[in-house]
């Protein structure tokens, strides 16, 4: 747990990282999803798996939707397989989580996020913040000026203090 506060501090005390908002992700509806169409409000960008131990945070991250959206907060579930855990295909994610979780956030295809196969957001996320996710449910959080303010870890629970204090000092007053 110390080190995830001390990643978090160190996150918000770097500089400002040119981060990818332009490179599109594939919507699991259908199209495309950039980070970019929704410059000026505050992102929180979780990659997910639908059979993980964490798998029971969509449910947090809905209520983050639900709590917040309405004053700007879009939370993007990226689902991936990187850590052998997701659902064979689309198809059965979106069911799946549909089903079980009620969700409504806009949610990507199962898209790498680790590695030389990292999607280009998740690229540009290591590189520039030298952040990658090191399990399910790592969260990063972008800030309306499209600078990363904030990565927690998979423990770091969606509706906990930090992250939704994080989320109210990102929003309009």
């Amino acid at each position: 747990m110390r080190f995830l506060a001390v990643v978090c501090l160190t996150l918000l005390a770097m500089p400002a990282a040119a981060l990818n908002l332009e490179a599109e992700f594939e919507n699991i509806d259908g199209g495309t999803l950039k980070l970019s169409d929704w410059a000026g409000q505050p992102i929180l960008v979780v990659n997910t798996a639908s059979q993980c131990g964490f798998t029971g945070q969509y449910e947090g991250l809905q209520a983050l939707h639900d709590t917040y959206s309405d004053q700007g907060l879009v939370v993007l579930t990226v689902p991936s397989d990187d850590f052998r855990q997701e659902l064979a295909t689309d198809e059965q994610v979106k069911e799946f989580c549909e089903i079980n979780y009620g969700l409504t956030l806009p949610m990507t295809t199962i898209t790498p996020v680790t590695g030389p196969k990292a999607h280009p957001f998740y690229a540009s996320v290591a590189q520039e913040a030298g952040f990658s996710p090191s399990w399910n449910f790592n969260k990063i959080l972008i800030a309306p000026d499209g600078t990363m303010a904030a990565a927690y870890g998979s423990t770091t629970r969606p509706l906990s203090r930090k992250i939704t204090q994080d989320i109210e000092a990102l929003l309009p007053k």
